[in-house]
């Protein structure tokens, strides 16, 4: 499958954020690239997509988020209509506020406007203040862009309660959103990223290393990531994971090896049960020119 042509033929330069609106043809087959996407869906009586395992069937002024190194596919929808954002995983990367909203919301792909009608105006309103800064032309687009970006996930993050009602009693017992807690955090979730192939990152060694107790620091690791410890560690290794595909001289085993995972059956278990295929058959439908 030629990939090669995807979304980036009306996006006339790398950058960290790309925008594109007016693509002919409804459909694109299932890919992955390094660049996150939003996509504010466009008008017509249909519009599904497809993010990970699941499709979603979709109207005008819903959102479609497909997270960096995510699967995706656009089974029938308008695009001339639709406007698509592109943002390089490693801009999102270089800020942790970014990252951890990102994480956070792992598993939100999309947002509709029947069930979220006033978070989903705030960040239209936000995604075509970006679509008229980036046409225009204008001098310093890209970061004027960027701030915008940045808006629209701080809006998300600003309605964690709306999305995941659960949080907000979570924060209360626990204190999970004061500065220190986060700081530390902040600390040990760098540290993993840095250290996956450790003998041990136990969630038990994690809490000494955070100054805490166990269960607090599985109270707290929650309300911080939305995920339980060991899934967010399996994410992160799966990340580290897809992000090497693209070496063409790395076997899988290598790349396993890297990524954190102790044998190649674990790693294949845990990645058919996150991604729905092998590693395998995950890094032949990698978009090699989006990068």
């Amino acid at each position: 499958m030629d990939l090669s042509s995807y979304e980036n033929f009306d996006f006339h330069r790398e950058s960290a954020i790309n925008l594109a609106t007016g693509i002919e043809g409804r459909s694109y087959p299932s890919h992955w690239h390094s660049y996150g996407e939003i996509i504010l869906v466009g008008p017509g009586e249909k519009n599904d997509y497809q993010v990970g395992q699941k499709i979603y069937h979709l109207v005008e002024g819903d959102f479609v988020l497909a997270w960096p190194m995510e699967m995706h596919a656009i089974l029938d929808a308008d695009r001339k209509d639709a406007l698509i954002i592109q943002f390089s995983n490693a801009f999102a990367a270089s800020l942790f506020d970014f990252q951890r909203i990102m994480h956070y919301y792992h598993d939100l792909h999309v947002l509709c406007i029947y069930a979220h009608p006033e978070l989903v105006a705030q960040l239209k309103e936000t995604v075509l203040k970006m679509r008229d800064i980036y046409f225009s032309g204008e001098r310093n687009r890209e970061a004027k862009c960027a701030v915008l970006l940045m808006q629209f996930m701080i809006t998300l993050d600003e309605h964690r309660d709306v999305l995941t009602p659960d949080m907000q009693s979570i924060e209360r017992v626990t204190g999970a959103g004061t500065s220190g807690t986060l700081r530390r955090m902040m600390e040990v979730a760098d540290y993993i990223k840095t250290h996956l192939t450790d003998d041990d990152l136990s969630q038990n060694t994690m809490a000494v290393m955070a100054g805490i107790t166990p269960e607090h620091f599985s109270r707290v690791f929650k309300h911080v990531t939305g995920q339980n410890y060991s899934k967010w560690l399996n994410m992160i290794r799966l990340e580290k994971a897809i992000s090497l595909f693209p070496e063409s001289g790395m076997s899988l085993t290598e790349i396993a090896m890297l990524s954190g995972f102790q044998s190649i059956p674990t790693f294949n278990r845990v990645f058919k049960e996150a991604k729905g295929m092998s590693p395998g058959e995950y890094r032949a439908l990698y978009a090699r020119k989006m990068e």
